[in-house]
């Protein structure tokens, strides 16, 4: 394989023909460390929002360190803060809207390559991520393998914003369409749940 970038932003792209996951409560089967790290990777807008702050991280850091790191870093925190939130059963408005919208405006950074200072990257990605965690905290309430499976969901998380960030780096200067046609999807996908909520 040559490319491995160019196969993984395929896929990205291809994201809106994907199944619309995650609908709620109950939607997930949790039982434990290694379903909470398997979870992102078999959730469609949980896969593709972590990997396109990833991704757009790197596209758009000045430097490695620590540009590279702002929205990763905001959005794993939040995830967490949002799941903390979700499990203590505290109620929050449009959570699976807020969700497709992330897709929707990840998207389009990562096509436009938006450039925002650090904390304001982390802010953003940040607010988004707090309705992923709430999402992930509700279908977690009363189970008692709820802290091994947040701890395997935010492993994942890192992975798969590390995914996104060696990606991006390689493309960086070498290629201009592909992440465009990543984001694009991304964003799609977003608007079909959107769409789908509406």
């Amino acid at each position: 394989m040559k490319n491995p970038a160019r196969y993984t932003l395929a896929a990205a792209a291809a994201l809106p023909a994907a199944a619309l996951a995650h609908t709620g409560a109950g939607a997930h089967d949790h039982a434990g460390f290694m379903a909470g790290l398997l979870h992102p990777l078999t959730g469609a807008d949980h896969l593709a929002a972590m990997v396109a702050v990833g991704l757009w991280s790197a596209l758009v850091a000045r430097r490695a360190w620590p540009d590279l790191l702002w929205a990763p870093l905001g959005f794993a925190a939040l995830l967490l803060a949002g799941a903390v939130l979700g499990l203590a059963g505290v109620g929050m408005p449009a959570v699976e809207p807020m969700i497709a919208a992330s897709l929707l405006v990840l998207g389009l950074l990562v096509a436009t390559r938006v450039r925002l200072p650090g904390l304001a990257a982390a802010a953003l990605v940040g607010v988004f991520a707090v309705f992923h965690g709430v999402a992930h905290g509700y279908e977690l309430t009363g189970d008692a393998q709820a802290w091994p499976t947040l701890a395997g969901m935010l492993l994942a998380t890192a992975g798969l914003h590390g995914a996104g960030m060696t990606v991006g780096w390689a493309l960086r200067h070498a290629n201009v369409w592909m992440p465009r046609a990543a984001g694009v999807g991304v964003a799609l996908f977003g608007l079909a749940l959107l769409t789908r909520l509406a």
